[in-house]
């Protein structure tokens, strides 16, 4: 992997760490999620009519993923609702990388050397300690977004691949995966989220510009990378995201948290560096 493509995935692991901290911010978690995912289309809008369409081959992953994402989107909003950011992302994120990289073994034939498994049980020892931090309650909901992560990565993944056009798939999915959620709003909450939009438009703008650049950059290194090696690079986002719990949302960040985040993230250095 060249040190561009490397500097790129470290950025937009920063960039995913802030999106996510911005919900974690907001007064209400889901409206501030509508927000995000609403500028996130609106931007895409503005700027696709100046790009070629992915190409038709693509199509069927780019609608599956829409699918996925809208799901991943609500549950994410939840998540933050019951339990601290820095339990629920590491979680979310540092699971997704073991998935993806059985998965993209089997659907990409990308076989990893030693060194790269090496990297996965790291990562997954790192989970399971940090599944200690909680109760059965309070992890279920993460591990099942992990899933859901693990999921439209590999179709991403795939469909960038298929469409010739990684920035092109990337923002079309950001339409068609951020536009249902601020209609739902408009027609059964209306009032409220016009009211929420006066006070956090700005938030709103950053995290929808963090969200499509993030997974744009990511998206865009699969198509040069293996997906399994980009998708653990990504979760140093975990890092960033426990900074940004302890500094900016003053969370308390255990001892234990902090060793079981440290054997994910040097987990993921070792995939990158396989």
């Amino acid at each position: 992997m060249s040190l561009s493509i490397f500097c790129a995935v470290l950025f937009a692991a920063l960039l995913h760490a802030s999106w996510n901290a911005i919900v974690k911010l907001g007064s209400d978690k889901l409206l501030t999620t509508l927000l995000v995912t609403g500028w996130a289309a609106a931007l895409a809008a503005l700027v696709l009519p100046w790009l070629p369409p992915p190409a038709p081959a693509s199509w069927p992953w780019l609608a599956a993923s829409s699918l996925l994402q809208f799901g991943y989107y609500v549950l994410v909003a939840r998540a933050y609702h019951s339990a601290d950011m820095s339990l629920s992302y590491p979680l979310m994120r540092g699971t997704a990388p073991l998935l993806v990289a059985i998965t993209g073994s089997l659907v990409f034939d990308e076989q990893l050397p030693a060194s790269g498994w090496i990297g996965i049980v790291l990562i997954s020892v790192g989970v399971v300690s940090m599944a200690g931090a909680g109760s059965r309650r309070t992890l279920g909901l993460p591990l099942f977004i992990a899933l859901v992560i693990a999921t439209y990565t590999v179709v991403d993944a795939h469909g960038a691949r298929l469409s010739g056009n990684a920035l092109s798939y990337t923002l079309w999915l950001f339409l068609l995966s951020g536009l249902p959620l601020p209609l739902w709003a408009l027609l059964t909450r209306r009032a409220q989220l016009l009211a929420y939009f006066r006070h956090n438009w700005a938030r709103g703008l950053v995290g929808g510009i963090g969200t499509t650049t993030s997974y744009g950059i990511a998206l865009w290194a699969m198509t040069l990378a293996p997906v399994a090696i980009i998708a653990a690079l990504r979760e140093t986002s975990i890092l960033f995201a426990l900074l940004i719990s302890a500094m900016v949302l003053k969370e308390r960040i255990s001892g234990r948290r902090l060793s079981a985040a440290a054997l994910i993230v040097i987990g993921a250095v070792v995939l990158r560096l396989k």
